[in-house]
């Protein structure tokens, strides 16, 4: 019987294979995230090394505590980075209406995500690098205006004030406690920004 047979059938979880300092990082943060969806901040560092496949004292090798793995987690999950090539990705020629849904959805992705990490993990109010980091955010929203620029001639707004309104409206829209629960779907933000919902003559 070989030695990974051997591990299996007495019940064992196999070790990761020796990883850099880095790699084992961004390892142990992908393995973290899902964890502290389902437990938050009751996560444990065995739970943590069985789900990355090592010894619980190779998370100290890389982290001084569960709560810097914790952080880092946190500062993965929220990182705009991500955001942005997604945003990178939508088909600029598919028609205001198209690429307005395209945009609320990533947004929404985006934000479902930061708001369940938050509920979570008791968090009040997002990281405080995620709320500094304006020059994403801004770099965010000129892509969105970007995408909305060639359709200019079909709105009676600058793209701009369009883009904002549609943030606004799918933040809110997404958010549990705001939207009381009943969450707007991207047909709906986008509907209601290009439709309106008084009845038509």
């Amino acid at each position: 019987m070989s030695e990974y047979s051997l591990t299996y059938a007495v019940g064992m979880t196999p070790r990761a294979k020796p990883l850099a300092a880095a790699q084992r990082r961004e390892a142990l943060i992908d393995a973290t995230l899902p964890l502290l969806l389902e437990h938050g901040r009751g996560t444990t560092t065995r739970q943590i090394a069985d789900a990355c496949g090592v010894a619980e004292g190779t998370i100290f090798r890389v982290f001084e505590s569960k709560h810097e793995l914790f952080q880092a987690a946190v500062l993965h999950a929220t990182d705009f980075g991500p955001f942005l090539a997604d945003l990178r990705t939508i088909d600029p020629d598919q028609g205001l209406r198209g690429v307005l849904l395209d945009i609320s959805a990533r947004l929404q992705m985006r934000f479902r995500g930061v708001f369940a990490l938050m509920t979570r993990m008791g968090m009040v109010q997002p990281p405080q690098t995620l709320r500094q980091n304006e020059d994403q955010r801004h770099e965010a929203g000129q892509i969105m205006v970007a995408l909305v620029a060639p359709y200019a001639d079909e709105l009676d707004c600058e793209p701009r004030h369009l883009v904002h309104l549609l943030r606004l409206l799918t933040f809110s829209g997404t958010h549990p406690h705001i939207s009381d629960g009943q969450l707007l779907t991207p047909e709906q933000i986008v509907d209601a920004l290009l439709d309106g919902l008084r009845t038509k003559d």
